[in-house]
């Protein structure tokens, strides 16, 4: 087999994006959907493998900024549009491809790359490791009540069209990206992502809606949603589906949550992606009754370690030595120092002292946004103490306050 792999040419990015939704399935995107990504896209960024005149193989990648733990936003490649042909299984395509885009994002000096997988078995042997996590409610919201904080009845509501309502959403957002490890911050185009509604997508649900919270004629808050009205032989037994929702602060937050709550004829709400440490549940009466699931979200690959390192902040003063294995970005193999001091700051060199602590590339990168213990790694074998205390120290600084999340997919 003869296989060339290039950069993509915007000329072909039709060809391009049918290999990948035959990779997924066959089943092609909505037209609006697909419209936008190919605006997304970045061609330069873009790779593919051609086997003759067939596109067999796709790997992109968004040129995003993402909040570290400390609140600075780092630039980082959202890697995207994986995809290998069922024909072209097996013989090292993919490898290729993450080869290929390591080198190039080492190249243009982004520190990390980030991707949600859709099985993350595939991920880990390129160095990629879960680094947050996505929880998922369904709500029996008769069965409970809400407790909500002062302040809560001051805040205006009101219905927006979607359309309409995009810069404002989109200001609340950008405003909330320092404050969480692992939220991207978009460039042109993206706010338009959440506002897409094809009616294939909606599965018997109304088209998407919008209520915008305010506080002195100012927008605070906001959630986009669907209803999905039902009924059973003792009456109705609807679901609220929360696509989003976001707040600046508590007031806001609970109000539109009691909004959600409050819709008529509704059993049900259902919130597929929010963080696992989201204030809604302590704002209702009975966990139990949000019927809560978790999975991973997004993964990590540290591609510049030191300066990935460095970038963020830690919970207090560090002094510790890694002894980093890492077989596919080689340059990153070997014995680090991470010093942080008390004012946020951090370096990361190389060094000849002895370790501390023996780890490979992926538990650097499921640590790095503060979700995932070092501690918790090193329960399950996959981070040595070789100085007794070493564990804890690191552990603690490497902890955020809040836990990563990443809000929208990409």
């Amino acid at each position: 087999m003869t296989t060339e792999l290039r950069v993509l040419r915007p000329s072909e990015w039709n060809q391009w994006f049918e290999c990948l939704e035959l990779a997924f399935g066959g089943v092609p995107e909505a037209a609006e959907e697909r419209e936008l990504l190919k605006e997304l896209t970045e061609p330069e960024r873009s790779l593919g493998v051609w086997d003759g005149d067939d596109v067999v193989g796709t790997a992109g990648a968004f040129s995003f900024r993402v909040a570290v733990p400390g609140g600075a936003v780092v630039p980082a490649a959202g890697i995207t549009m994986v995809s290998v042909a069922s024909t072209h299984r097996r013989r090292g395509l993919l490898t290729s491809m993450m080869r290929r885009q390591l080198d190039d994002i080492r190249a243009l000096g982004e520190p990390f790359a980030v991707l949600t997988a859709s099985e993350p078995v595939i991920y880990g042997r390129f160095g990629y490791g879960a680094a947050s996590r996505q929880m998922s409610l369904t709500i029996e919201k008769d069965r409970l009540r809400l407790e909500v904080p002062p302040g809560t009845d001051a805040v205006r509501l009101r219905h927006a069209k979607p359309d309409e309502a995009t810069a404002a959403c989109e200001g609340v957002y950008a405003r909330l990206v320092p404050d969480r490890p692992g939220v991207p911050a978009h460039g042109p185009g993206w706010e338009r992502k959440p506002m897409i509604d094809p009616a294939e997508n909606r599965q018997d649900a109304s088209a998407q809606q919008c209520v915008l919270a305010e506080v002195g004629g100012q927008v605070v808050g906001y959630v986009n949603y669907r209803i999905k009205p039902a009924w059973g032989p003792s009456g109705p037994k609807g679901t609220v589906e929360v696509n989003d929702l976001a707040a600046l602060d508590p007031a806001a937050y609970a109000a539109l949550w009691r909004f959600v709550f409050d819709i008529d004829l509704m059993t049900t709400v259902v919130a597929r992606n929010r963080p696992v440490d989201d204030p809604v549940l302590h704002l209702v009466t009975d966990t139990r009754r949000c019927n809560a699931h978790v999975r991973d979200s997004l993964h990590v690959r540290l591609v510049e370690l030191g300066a990935a390192l460095e970038a963020r902040a830690y919970r207090g003063p560090l002094d510790v030595v890694f002894d980093v294995e890492d077989a596919f970005c080689p340059w990153n193999a070997g014995r680090w120092r991470l010093t942080a001091g008390t004012k946020g700051t951090a370096t990361c060199r190389r060094t000849e002292d002895p370790a501390d602590l023996a780890l490979s590339v992926r538990e650097l990168g499921s640590a790095y946004l503060g979700g995932e213990a070092l501690s918790s790694l090193a329960l399950a074998g996959r981070v040595r103490e070789l100085r007794p205390g070493a564990l804890a120290e690191a552990s603690a600084a490497f902890l955020s306050d809040v836990a990563p999340w990443l809000p929208r997919g990409f």
